[in-house]
């Protein structure tokens, strides 16, 4: 025992002799710290985490774009991923594609944390940590869009030990959200440092300033099914600060596949599965049709004919409107009685013989708009949306400015607008924009019929801007526009449109008891993809 105890003690006396400069000695020098560290390049990790919560194979496009039938597949050959999406049928990666946004809206919000930890009591980075809150409320209000209710007061504190958060009701959630924005937006400060690693913004505190406003205005429109009231009290509270009302200042994101942060949405439809299968839907095209939308020639063109012209990249397509033809959810090239050819109103293929394309005729995303590269611009959030949520709010007789019909013209014209944004070849010309608004106002005749028509043209704006998501989740809220579900052999929803994604499996294994007190806040009370969400009941 001696043995062991006088190296000790001789330590302890050597150690005592050094205290000066023993901090010094023993850092690691390569070793990152709030001190030594720029807190700054959190936030473009966690905006690009958002991101990628949000687009591509984390979801949205593998999920509900089908579901809310803007996109269609034929699920043929390598891209039988498609089948969640466009026939509610689970493929052998669905289970992971369910908990990819899970995963990345918890990080995305970690690192915005970090953030709000590191510089939370430094006056002079209040707009980095105001912007962090920002993107922490997109992320978790996201998720718990997504899923139902989770992990919000106990989460993202691993650290202090706590492996086994509860689950927090979906509403407490919300509010909760509403409550950090409301304390975060009122700090921004243009005389203050400047967020240095922004990528939506460049650090442009005011834009800031309006995103977060304009998360306030969504989450509160969440509550209309709930709590009218209360969604009134915080819509209105959110136009008072100042939502984003132009395309000018839209939150995107350029992507930059050169250094792996390209655009996920992008980066799915040029696979090549995925470019030959992906179609815009028939309700997609036959609503752009019905009211000789500018946007049908831009958005949308047939692939040139035969096989080869459906999957080769860089070949132009014809993007004339009267040629178009939006492919019907719902059916396969598997020859059997969902088979694509005995769909209604099948146009025909193109080609013949190998080159024989069944589905040459339906329209696709138009490449150069939508793919031209994977550096395309992803959208956040646009003046469209909250213009389109703001007309709804003054339908309802809220105090938003304006009135409905203002609002809605907005909308549509910065949707119109932002196309461009992807590229040269998404413009749509300003004569065209001006003439469609006037031949197309707002239906003013009665609530029902504003109603109606907002939350139709919000889908199909969000849809055209490929934020599947908030399409989805905005036809839960309102039930516009009317859709008829896909009723597909195998479906994994009961021949119901799917109301939420399961939970993750993980969830049930690494914390089991307070999953199943959040899948009871669910109705039913059941993880199954037919289940409500508290605010969609």
């Amino acid at each position: 025992m001696k043995r062991i105890l006088l190296p000790i003690i001789a330590a302890i006396v050597i150690l005592s002799g050094c205290t000066k400069n023993f901090e010094s000695l023993n850092t690691n020098p390569l070793a990152a710290s709030p001190a030594s560290f720029d807190a700054n390049f959190f936030l473009s990790n966690a905006q690009n985490t958002y991101k990628e919560a949000i687009g591509g194979y984390a979801g949205p496009i593998l999920f509900q774009s089908g579901w809310v039938q803007i996109l269609s597949s034929t699920t043929s050959g390598a891209a039988n991923y498609y089948s969640n999406m466009d026939k509610y049928v689970q493929s052998s990666n669905t289970n992971s594609y369910t908990a990819n946004s899970w995963s990345s809206c918890y990080r995305a919000a970690s690192l915005a944390q970090q953030i709000v930890k590191d510089y939370g009591k430094n006056a002079d980075q209040v707009n980095v940590v105001s912007a962090a809150i920002v993107v922490k409320a997109l992320a978790m209000q996201y998720a718990t869009d997504v899923y139902g209710d989770l992990p919000y007061a106990e989460a993202l504190q691993g650290e202090t030990g706590i492996s086994q958060p509860k689950y927090d009701k979906q509403e407490a959630v919300m509010k909760g959200l509403l409550t950090e924005l409301e304390g975060a937006l009122t700090k921004f400060d243009a005389a203050k440092l400047k967020p240095s690693a922004d990528v939506f913004y460049g650090g442009d505190v005011v834009k800031w300033k309006k995103l977060g406003y304009s998360v306030m205005l969504r989450i509160a429109m969440r509550f209309t099914k709930r709590d009218a009231a209360f969604a009134k009290t915080w819509a209105e509270k959110a136009f008072a600060g100042g939502v984003i009302t132009s395309s000018a200042d839209d939150a995107f994101m350029r992507g930059s596949n050169a250094t792996g942060y390209s655009n996920p949405n992008a980066r799915a439809l040029d696979i090549p599965a995925d470019f030959y299968s992906v179609r815009w839907s028939k309700r997609m095209i036959d609503f752009l049709r019905s009211t000789n939308d500018p946007r049908l020639g831009v958005v949308a063109e047939v692939p040139p004919a035969g096989l080869t012209g459906n999957t080769t990249f860089g070949l132009a397509g014809n993007n004339v409107p009267a040629n178009q033809v939006g492919q019907p959810n719902g059916y396969d090239l598997n020859g059997g009685a969902t088979d694509i050819t005995k769909s209604p109103g099948y146009p025909g293929g193109t080609g013949t013989g190998g080159e024989l394309c069944p589905i040459g005729k339906y329209s696709r995303p138009r490449t150069s708009v939508y793919t031209p590269n994977r550096d395309v611009a992803f959208f956040i959030m646009t003046a469209a949306e909250t213009s389109l949520l703001l007309a709804e709010a003054a339908a309802r007789g809220w105090s938003v400015g304006g009135n409905a019909a203002t609002h809605y013209a907005n909308g549509v014209r910065s949707g119109m607008e932002s196309l461009a944004t992807f590229s040269s070849t998404g413009t749509v010309a300003t004569a065209a924009i001006n003439t469609y608004i006037a031949a197309n106002p707002l239906n003013v005749t009665s609530q029902a019929a504003s109603l109606k028509q907002i939350n139709e043209q919000f889908w199909a704006t969000t849809g055209l801007l490929m934020n599947f998501t908030e399409s989805w989740n905005n036809w839960r809220r309102t039930d516009f526009p009317v859709l008829t579900p896909v009723v597909y052999t195998g479906n994994f929803s009961g021949g119901v449109i799917p109301r939420r994604q399961i939970y993750p499996t993980g969830e049930a294994s690494v914390n089991d008891a307070n999953y199943k007190i959040g899948v009871g806040g669910l109705t039913p009370a059941t993880d199954t993809w037919a289940s409500r969400v508290w605010w969609d009941n």
